[in-house]
């Protein structure tokens, strides 16, 4: 390969900046040529594509979001549209394509590979839905945001006595919602995939009170149903005064954790590094050891 092009697709995650760089960091250190999509398929398809040099993914790795944007492009689902996006590669001699996203750009990587142009995923999403990997790139930074807001609000739910409802993102994946529940100390986690009784989180709440505990943290996953329901549901069942809050995108924003910067690095480090091909054979947690990081990173 000579030439690789790269783009962000669907829901922007803490740690995209980081993985670009790495690409093209990478990229160029082995004589490649990178393009940058702005805009996800959508971009492709309009032709937003500019060649990028190391100036381009300068001071961008401790950003959040995406600097090469990206957005929903529902025409992508079209046969003959994904069609004119493998023509429009192919017309800049585009060897490769590096897509990096969720499972709906997966999706849109995979079609676009059968039609002749090889993809690859680096999985960024604070979802953490992806199969193949342990964690995806902004998990980490999305549950730390959504710690510290459920730590803020225990302690106004302590103050006034109530019971408090918090529902975090995560898609149809309640990772996000267990991993916050857990590490936040929160009372119940409701999840898309464990069926929820309300019964017996109204049963697990009124114990509670019966023990001396006069607040209480109930963790909603968003796939799971509407946290202003479940919490109706508790304050009409117990008579304790209850409040909800929604998260919501406050947790894809911020500052992407060293985690996800590390994570997203070596991400786009192993594409270069090992090909197309073997990057997608290599274990994402892989232990190369330090002086074989360093090789890998460049430094």
């Amino acid at each position: 390969m000579k030439r690789i092009a790269v783009l962000t697709s669907g829901g922007d995650a803490p740690g995209m900046n980081a993985a670009i760089r790495a690409v093209v960091r990478k990229a160029m250190f082995h004589g490649l040529e990178v393009y940058g999509i702005q805009y996800g398929y959508a971009g492709l398809l309009k032709k937003d594509i500019k060649k990028m040099e190391l100036g381009s993914v300068g001071d961008i790795i401790q950003r959040g979001g995406t600097s090469l944007y990206t957005a929903r492009c529902k025409e992508f689902f079209q046969h003959e549209v994904r069609v004119e996006a493998v023509k429009i590669l192919k017309e800049l001699g585009i060897d490769g394509l590096v897509v990096i996203g969720g499972d709906g750009s997966y999706r849109g990587a995979l079609e676009l590979t059968k039609l002749g142009v090889p993809c690859i995923g680096i999985p960024g999403t604070i979802d953490n839905d992806i199969l193949g990997t342990e964690f995806t790139i902004g998990f980490d930074t999305a549950l730390n945001t959504a710690i510290e807001a459920i730590d803020k609000i225990r302690d106004t739910a302590m103050s006034h006595e109530r019971t408090y409802v918090i529902e975090v993102m995560g898609r149809n994946c309640g990772d996000l919602a267990i991993w916050a529940g857990v590490t936040a100390g929160a009372e119940t986690v409701i999840i898309p995939e464990r069926k929820s009784d309300i019964n017996e989180t109204v049963a697990k709440i009124v114990r509670g009170h019966e023990r001396g505990k006069k607040h209480s943290i109930i963790i909603v996953a968003e796939g799971a149903g509407n946290a202003f329901e479940v919490g109706k549901q508790i304050e009409e069942r117990t008579g304790y005064e209850t409040r909800v809050t929604v998260l919501g995108h406050v947790q894809r924003g911020g500052t992407p954790s060293a985690m996800d910067r590390m994570l997203a690095t070596r991400f786009g480090n192993n594409l270069v590094y090992y090909g197309f091909e073997e990057a997608l054979r290599l274990e994402p947690h892989v232990d190369l050891g330090l002086a074989k990081l360093c090789d890998e990173l460049s430094i």
